[in-house]
């Protein structure tokens, strides 16, 4: 705990200055804060709750951040963590992965030869790309696998739709509900982003008896842990 402690007071003097970390619900923030000396008081890390969907997280988080630049001091990494589904087999329960690409999967329209996203259709962009650098670190300091995350607004619940996102993101490993719109809000004030999930169930059929919430809280417990050194070294001009 002493090291730890440390530890947080040096991201203000060695690597980053503030740190806000969008969790969606009250159980995800608690897991993070306690993996934070203090809960993060003093730490320089603040961890908040944003709310479930990209919408309400998207608008939480860029409510917070606009306030913290209007007094001065701005946040200079914006993290979304949490627990989400993983797709079986590559992010099976309790996995924890780090996203390299946050990707708004379902944000565009069906036609009659299939989905065409937001960018396919000329409307913007569909991905946010974390700092390569600190996906790296990340994952080498957490055992993180490394892989897409999509954000979905509607959770899958079938076969068939796990099947067609993982053919349209060949890559992703996991899916949730709000990284896109943290990643949003964040890139709009020019803040780097990171998403981070704990593996609570697969991707597809709902079966409730699968799930293992309070074992992918303690994975992500135990991940953020191990992410204060990592955020210690880290210079948000490293890319």
């Amino acid at each position: 705990m002493e090291l730890q402690a440390r530890e947080g007071r040096l991201i203000a003097a060695a690597g980053l200055g503030r740190v806000l970390v969008a969790t969606a619900v009250p159980v995800e923030r608690d897991a993070v804060a306690r993996a934070l000396p203090h809960g993060g008081s003093g730490s320089g890390v603040d961890v908040i709750t944003v709310g479930v969907g990209p919408g309400l997280a998207g608008a939480s988080t860029g409510s917070v951040l606009t306030a913290a630049a209007l007094q001065g001091s701005p946040y200079d990494l914006v993290v979304s963590a949490g627990i989400g589904g993983g797709f079986q087999p590559d992010a099976p329960v309790g996995a924890l992965v780090v996203a390299d690409e946050i990707v708004a999967a379902d944000l565009g329209a069906e036609t009659e030869d299939g989905f065409l996203s937001v960018t396919e259709l000329g409307f913007g962009s569909v991905r946010h790309r974390p700092p390569g650098e600190l996906v790296r670190r990340v994952a080498e300091a957490t055992g993180a696998r490394t892989g897409a995350v999509l954000t979905v607004s509607t959770v899958t619940g079938t076969a068939a739709r796990a099947a067609a996102l993982r053919e349209r993101h060949p890559t992703a490993l996991a899916e949730a509900m709000e990284g896109f719109g943290v990643a949003e809000a964040a890139v709009a004030q020019g803040v780097p982003v990171l998403e981070i999930r704990a593996v609570s169930n697969p991707v597809g059929p709902r079966d409730r008896a699968a799930w293992r919430i309070p074992d992918a809280l303690a994975v992500l417990t135990e991940g953020f842990g191990k992410l204060v050194p990592v955020l210690v070294g880290w210079n948000r001009h490293d890319r």
